[in-house]
């Protein structure tokens, strides 16, 4: 035990770091734990866009979208997504599958739409270039 004293006595810094590494690894987790949205692949989306009632929502800004989209995806921009909720108020008990370029932008839309009330939704890991990378589908605008 003594060793390990005069380690982090020798050693502040790498210390200091270890402990930064293992808070961020916990607060990564503890969100991880508690998200209300479900984290799916590509063909766990596929089975999701198969059921005729699922909502598909593209996050991305306009010139993301010039390149393809899902087809069947109504896109509204993150930013934007307070002010056009109306467009998603009848989708609250249907099942929506949000996705952005990479995933990280559509998983704050999946925050906010969960505590909006919306109980079913799913977050497209990856994002399109993950659907893209699978060689699925997209509908060019």
């Amino acid at each position: 035990m003594t060793e390990y004293i005069t380690f982090v006595q020798n050693n502040p810094l790498l210390f200091i770091g270890l402990v930064v590494v293992i808070a961020f690894i916990v607060k990564i987790e503890i969100a991880r734990l508690t998200r209300k949205y479900n984290q799916i692949n590509t063909n766990e989306a596929v089975q999701l866009l198969n059921k005729d009632e699922t909502v598909v929502v593209d996050v991305r800004e306009d010139k993301e979208v010039q390149a393809g989209i899902i087809n069947g995806a109504k896109h509204i921009p993150l930013g934007s997504l307070s002010d056009q909720m109306s467009q998603l108020n009848n989708a609250k008990d249907k099942p929506i599958l949000i996705y952005c370029r990479s995933g990280n932008r559509s998983s704050t839309a999946c925050q906010k739409l969960t505590q909006l009330g919306f109980s079913d939704v799913y977050n497209l890991a990856g994002g399109i270039m993950s659907w893209e990378s699978a060689n699925l589908p997209i509908h060019k605008q």
